[in-house]
């Protein structure tokens, strides 16, 4: 039995969280020609320091290159995938098949996955592209099942699945909603999510007059998806022979990355030991991360109206992320700060064993050892605790 974990990377930070927390692999991207533009993505120095830094840990680098390109792309785009050449990661993710033709033309010797943007729904389609020599495909993620059983049945490259995540109405990604309506591309990574947005009618003849699309002062969110989540159901993806197990999220914070990590790691650990993973305490994990509710999507069969968040278009999150340990000495921890916390505050540390401990913050030190009331986001400072944490252990502040 054997699985791959692979987690989002928006930048380097995350990129570690995730390794700490459990990830064999993480997707990454450039600066250009990858569908999350909005991420801090890697500028190609940032990223070849990345690929050496996974691979000195028995870790691979998967770059996406995603995009639906445009002739006026593939100058830069010709250039671009040579020094992707020369960084050597262990997989560049395509979803259109000019690039897949640039990137045979060009004789750029890195194995080709194809994204979930390219809507791959059945076998014929997997077995086309490993004739032309692709090696994973990410299934498109309206599949059931038994869809996605037969597809493992009947085909022998890698194949890939979404286990975790947002979602999106439009067939994997596919949509149009943001070039109609702000003129951002989502096939190029501009997506301004209006699937989010609170929506009215407004009848053509009373100008001024909205009408709630559904029964509720606040109006609706008619296309506002629940996040995936199937994390009951990794032993089955393992038995059918699925390759990676893919988490959503490039553009979400370091404790939403080593959280999510951290309690899929746990479960493949646990089944591959032959434990039963503890469903509730990890589901409670996921649920302090920020999150839509949660929806299994169309993989017990088709998606319907409990899949949608109708009451919100805002992430819950029951927790704030306070800050990350560095180091440890002498049950002293240096921990970063990434929100205020004052003195005699109870918080939660989660260690990389997804253990939760509560610690009083009633000595905390600068870096000068002179103590604070209170702390400011964005620096190094000292807890005198007598306890040692990991580096990378995350401290949380839950909310009432």
């Amino acid at each position: 039995m054997s699985v791959e974990l692979l987690s989002p990377a928006g930048n380097f930070q995350k990129l570690k969280s995730a390794v700490d927390f459990g990830a064999d692999a993480v997707y990454l991207a450039g600066k250009n020609f990858g569908l999350r533009a909005q991420a801090g993505n890697f500028s190609l120095e940032e990223m070849d320091r990345a690929i050496k830094y996974l691979h000195s840990r028995g870790k691979k680098g998967y770059v996406t290159v995603n995009i639906y390109a445009r002739n006026y792309d593939f100058k830069d785009l010709k250039k671009y995938l040579h020094e992707l050449k020369e960084i050597n990661p262990d997989g560049i993710i395509i979803s259109d098949m000019g690039v897949f033709k640039l990137i045979k033309d060009e004789k750029i010797d890195i194995p080709v996955h194809i994204s979930t943007q390219a809507n791959t729904t059945n076998y014929y389609a997997i077995n086309m592209w490993k004739e032309l020599g692709v090696k994973r495909v990410v299934l498109a993620r309206e599949l059931s099942k038994n869809e996605i059983k037969e597809i493992c049945e009947n085909t022998d490259i890698e194949i890939e699945v979404f286990v975790h995540g947002a979602m999106c109405i439009s067939h994997s990604g596919r949509c149009v909603l943001s070039n109609y309506m702000t003129k951002r591309d989502a096939n190029r990574g501009e997506c301004t999510h209006p699937c989010r947005w609170n929506y009215y009618l407004l009848e053509e003849s009373r100008p001024g007059e909205y009408f709630p699309i559904f029964e509720d002062s606040r109006g609706t969110y008619i296309y506002n998806s629940k996040d995936l989540c199937l994390l009951r159901y990794i032993d089955e993806l393992i038995e059918m022979g699925v390759k990676s197990l893919k988490i959503e999220g490039r553009m979400k914070s370091i404790m939403y990355v080593s959280v999510v990590t951290g309690v899929y790691r746990k479960v493949i650990d646990d089944l591959i030991e032959g434990k039963t993973p503890d469903y509730e305490y990890l589901q409670n994990l996921l649920n302090s991360v920020s999150n839509r509710e949660y929806t299994t999507g169309f993989y017990a069969g088709f998606a319907d109206e409990t899949s949608m968040n109708y009451k919100t278009s805002s992430y819950v999150r029951n927790t704030d992320f306070l800050g990350v340990v560095k180091e440890n000495n002498n049950g002293k921890i240096v921990f970063e700060c990434k929100g205020k916390i004052y003195s005699g505050e109870t918080l939660h540390i989660l260690d990389k064993s997804l253990l939760e401990h509560k610690v009083v913050f009633d000595r905390i030190l600068d870096l000068n050892g002179k103590r604070v009331d209170f702390t400011k986001p964005n620096r190094d400072y000292i807890l005198d605790c007598g306890l040692n944490f990991q580096k990378g252990s995350l401290i949380r502040r839950y909310k009432e």
